[in-house]
């Protein structure tokens, strides 16, 4: 029987000024915008901390952490890929 690794994740940004909202990559017009260090797409965010989780690899944080001034206003596809190579490296398959 193959191992089968299960992983649960989400994530919550507080609203602020703004024009559009950013789900799965996706610009959605909206009168205000989330709040984050990266680009803030709670929907990746949770996906990828989801797949750490089934690794049992911690958070996001622990990979991309909000202090560090490289992911300002990341993209969240960088740390979902991430999430899903290291899913690849360890021998499984989304």
């Amino acid at each position: 029987m193959k191992d089968i690794r299960l992983g649960n994740g989400y994530d919550v940004h507080a609203f602020e000024p703004g024009n559009q909202v950013i789900l799965c990559g996706l610009t959605i017009p909206h009168n205000a915008q989330l709040k984050g260090h990266s680009d803030a797409d709670v929907a990746m965010h949770a996906i990828t901390d989801a797949l750490y989780g089934a690794l049992a690899l911690g958070d996001i944080g622990r990979h991309f952490p909000p202090s560090d001034p490289q992911w300002k206003g990341a993209a969240s596809a960088v740390f979902l890929k991430h999430a899903a190579d290291l899913v690849a490296k360890h021998g499984f398959y989304i």
